[in-house]
């Protein structure tokens, strides 16, 4: 019976997916025919390459699919393989994810033994031994300043209150059942913060059942990653439309947004002072506390 199904989506991700499936392979407490996995392909250039390497070099518990809107983004990838999906849990994992541990078993039948939840997350690391500061993070409709302060004090204590915290999208497991309820992944949105949009409506719905288990870490190969003004500029875009679908106003949103990066320029204007800041973030920060201001008017 299989128990479990993972969704990974991939776009023009050769050097991503490989390693990625030999994680899940060596770190798997499931036996094959207990889990599949559904690799949808958003338009990718060497697809045809890629998934040939999959079929001979892979167990045939993998199902290969080309989506065929092409590229219709992160969301609408992900609801292609959900929809063909077998197992009653999904794990959601991006292609620059790692499995550095076994945490299949432990999810499943938490998952199984309690059937209302319908979430459950894990410990996002940058490394074996670096933990990621994006395991977690409030909803954006919360005050700014609060927003900055709970968000870095629950990665640092692996803290989660489900009422206003979501964790990473970026790896998590979710009940097929109460996702189709709400309508899985919102295909308006290309990409970026599916995580609060997905939170927030299943909490509506359903409670605030869902778990974060910080002893199930994970790899987000994301450490040598830059933050752009361009990605910062996506994201309160996003995050604008999506808590306008809340009764939530754009001026709002904008508002904590500009708390929130104020406390950020304080933060690193500080440790330029004392010799150990990052002079490309501070002008970075200051350029994306004129772009929220521009947002205003």
């Amino acid at each position: 019976m299989i128990r479990l199904s993972i969704i990974i989506v991939t776009y023009n991700s050769e050097k991503d997916i490989f390693q990625c499936l030999d994680s899940i392979y060596s770190q798997s407490d499931l036996s094959h025919d207990e889990f599949e996995i559904i690799v949808v392909d958003n338009d990718s250039k060497l697809v045809d390459e890629m998934f040939s390497k999959i079929r001979t070099g892979y167990p045939s518990n993998i199902r290969l699919i080309k989506n065929s809107k092409g590229n219709g983004g992160y969301g609408q990838g992900n609801n292609v393989g959900i929809k063909e999906a077998e197992a009653p849990i999904i794990l959601i994992m991006n292609p620059d994810i790692r499995l550095i541990e076994p945490v299949f078993r432990t999810a499943v039948e938490h998952m199984e033994a309690q059937p209302n939840i319908s979430m459950y997350g894990m410990k996002q690391m940058l490394t074996k031994n670096i933990p990621s500061h994006n395991s977690i993070s409030c909803t954006y409709m919360m005050n700014g300043y609060v927003y900055t302060i709970m968000t870095a004090l629950a990665n640092r204590r692996d803290y989660f209150n489900p009422k206003y915290m979501h964790f990473s999208g970026s790896c998590f497991f979710i009940r097929k059942s109460l996702f189709e309820s709400i309508g899985l992944f919102d295909e308006s949105v290309f990409m970026y913060g599916e995580e609060d949009d997905i939170h927030y409506r299943m909490k509506q719905k359903h409670g605030a059942n869902m778990v974060y288990n910080p002893s199930l870490r994970y790899i987000h190969q994301t450490l040598e990653r830059k933050p752009t003004l361009s990605y910062q500029k996506k994201l309160v875009e996003v995050a604008i439309r999506q808590n306008e679908k809340k009764g939530y106003s754009k001026t709002k949103t904008v508002k904590n947004r500009i708390r929130n990066n104020r406390m950020l320029l304080f933060r690193e204007w500080l440790k330029l002072k004392l010799g150990k800041g990052n002079q490309e973030l501070y002008d970075q920060l200051k350029s994306y506390m004129d772009y929220l201001k521009s947002l205003r008017q």
